[in-house]
């Protein structure tokens, strides 16, 4: 929920009210129900609220403590606050609200920085101490709150939307060479904490930074689940850890109902988010509201799944919603789609969520959705081959980058080379941290840390709030992630993938929606780009911006706009679409 902003000063002049509003003002859409601002001199801190828990005024934000000496601006959910909040209480602490905001206030007074470790839920916060002038910031686990960063030795800001950064007027937007290289190979990740953009940083996930008054700072990762076998994990039989992945993900579900408002499920009709709807009934849970998106085929690909949805969502007699969007309104509703994204985003269903959560947000305010179950349960295709590849790092960057370094040399213009192939050398320091032995393992750790944080997880958050609608992530809860980072690799790897949360699925959902061939979000008229799509996209290539940014190489971009049905990625992307978004993320930026 919410989005939050701020500005530090380390010059000595005061911090600006009116840049803090330029920046909320930007990030209005993540919390449409109120806004704030507090000024302490040199730091202010911004607020945009999305009412989910204690919907009264106490609650407003940036939430002040007095008695504390705290200032909060807070974005995101902790599931386990009333838990908390007991204990808090049991310490002698008292509450002036009844939500999570001032749990977090209390819980830092209490453990400092350290509480964050105590926290079950999504989050991204700025606190600052009025006495000492220290600032804390901090994300959570899985960055599924984001948090941007552009500091200098004068100032910092930082916002919940890379965007409202550049309302200061005042960071560097020159392109990041080594971010351009991440986009073009590491399949569109740029991993933090660099951004497309010189000028603004991302925290890490898992990550809280202490600010001193002088600028100075130091970061702690607070999480990082080992991945590989505990001792006596092997005397685990398959229905052991089949039983032992149900009960923490009926405990993941379970959580992420704690609000004050209703909360649906986005059915896509696959596997994840069936069960998160089966876990949900069997609960107990009436008049639960569901949603699923299609679009037009194309290029013999079906645009939706509405069969195995309506399946689910009969079975089960939930309130269901179907939304059907024509090639008209996709085409409609792409400049929407781009100016909702922190950073550009290239897969095809940004403009099928955005849609989504648009209809979504007329109903309800909060969603459990399915992501991030292929990353931690193993469901995609590159992890069966790094079964016992003697080199782990060749076979992961031949089925997961987009291209080569030797051939993005061709494809951008000399001035944007770098010198090595930073992409590969990322994972190859990833594989090389101790730990996940296992080539499978090391994947799916690269894939849990890097690559969700910065595609599927941060595609969900900027889609879903660009309509100040809240998507909850069951299969990110870091205790069932650790649980699965134990699982054996053969055991997530039956079945053609997530073989363990099939085997968990049977004991719930219809087995048609198991044992189907796995499905994707389909946007086919991004994928084969041709008529008006194709139009647009040359037009925006060949623009005056575009050429005087000169990032690409005119060749091929002529070879591209030939045959773009021709070039196709290893992940089944479009590279002129590749290309595209990024320029018209950029001019959509103002870039």
């Amino acid at each position: 929920m919410c989005g939050i902003c701020g500005e530090i000063r380390f010059d000595g002049q005061k911090a600006s009210a009116e840049r803090l509003q330029r920046m909320g003002d930007c990030l209005a859409p993540r919390g449409p129900d109120g806004s704030g601002q507090v000024m302490r001199g040199r730091v202010g801190l911004g607020h945009r609220r999305l009412k989910i828990i204690d919907l009264s005024e106490k609650a407003e934000q940036p939430m002040v403590d007095p008695e504390l000496g705290l200032t909060i601006a807070f974005n995101g959910c902790i599931y386990n606050y009333p838990e908390l909040r007991k204990e808090l209480e049991g310490k002698g602490y008292r509450f002036f609200s009844h939500g999570d905001t001032e749990v977090i206030l209390k819980a830092y007074h209490a453990w400092g920085r350290d509480c964050v470790k105590r926290f079950h839920g999504m989050f991204a916060f700025a606190i600052h101490e009025r006495d000492s002038g220290r600032v804390l910031l901090a994300r959570d686990r899985f960055g599924i709150k984001p948090l941007y960063l552009s500091q200098n030795a004068g100032r910092l800001y930082f916002a919940s939307s890379l965007p409202a950064i550049l309302k200061t007027g005042d960071v560097d937007t020159a392109i990041d060479r080594e971010a351009l290289h991440h986009y073009m190979t590491f399949h569109a990740v740029v991993p933090p904490p660099l951004t497309i953009l010189k000028g603004v940083r991302k925290l890490p996930p898992a990550t809280t930074r202490l600010i001193e008054a002088d600028g100075s700072f130091d970061d702690d990762m607070f999480w990082a689940p080992e991945f590989g076998p505990r001792p006596g994990d092997d005397k685990l039989s398959s229905d052991d850890w089949r039983d032992m992945v149900l009960e923490s993900l009926k405990t993941a579900v379970a959580r992420r109902m704690v609000a004050d408002v209703p909360v649906g499920v986005l059915l896509s009709g696959g596997v994840d988010s069936s069960l998160i709807v089966g876990l949900l009934a069997e609960a107990g849970q009436k008049d639960l509201n569901t949603f699923s998106i299609g679009f037009e085929d194309a290029n013999g690909e079906v645009g939706n799944e509405f069969e195995f949805s309506d399946l689910i969502a009969n079975h089960y007699g939930t309130e269901h919603h179907k939304i059907f969007v024509p090639g008209s309104e996709l085409m409609e509703h792409l400049p929407g789609t781009i100016a909702a994204m922190s950073e550009p985003m290239v897969s095809y269903d940004n403009v099928g969520f955005y849609l989504l959560s648009r209809e979504v947000s007329k109903h309800i305010k909060v969603v459990q959705s399915g992501q991030g179950a292929d990353e931690i349960f193993g469901g995609y295709h590159w992890y069966p081959p790094m079964v016992g590849a003697n080199d782990s790092l060749a076979a992961y960057s031949h089925a997961f980058f987009d291209r080569s370094h030797e051939r993005l040399l061709s494809h951008i213009s000399p001035e944007w080379h770098t010198e090595t192939d930073v992409s590969r050398e990322f994972v190859e320091r990833h594989f090389a941290i101790p730990g996940a032995e296992n080539p499978v393992d090391k994947a799916l750790r690269i894939d849990a840390h890097v690559m969700l944080v910065d595609d599927p997880v941060k595609r969900v958050d900027n889609m879903t709030m660009a309509w100040g609608l809240e998507a909850r992530v069951p299969f990110l809860d870091h205790e069932l992630v650790e649980l699965a980072a134990r699982v054996p690799a053969a055991e997530k790897l039956k079945q053609d993938g997530k073989g363990v949360l099939k085997e968990v699925a049977r004991q719930i959902v219809p087995s048609a929606v198991i044992d189907r061939k796995k499905g994707y979000f389909p946007v086919p008229q991004l994928k084969y780009i041709s008529g008006p799509y194709l139009d647009m996209v040359r037009d925006t290539l060949t623009s005056e911006s575009a050429k005087s940014r000169g990032l690409f190489r005119g060749d091929y971009l002529e070879t591209l706009f030939a045959d773009p049905a021709a070039h196709i990625t290893p992940l089944r992307g479009s590279e002129l679409w590749q290309v595209a978004l990024l320029e018209l993320w950029l001019q959509q930026q103002g870039i």
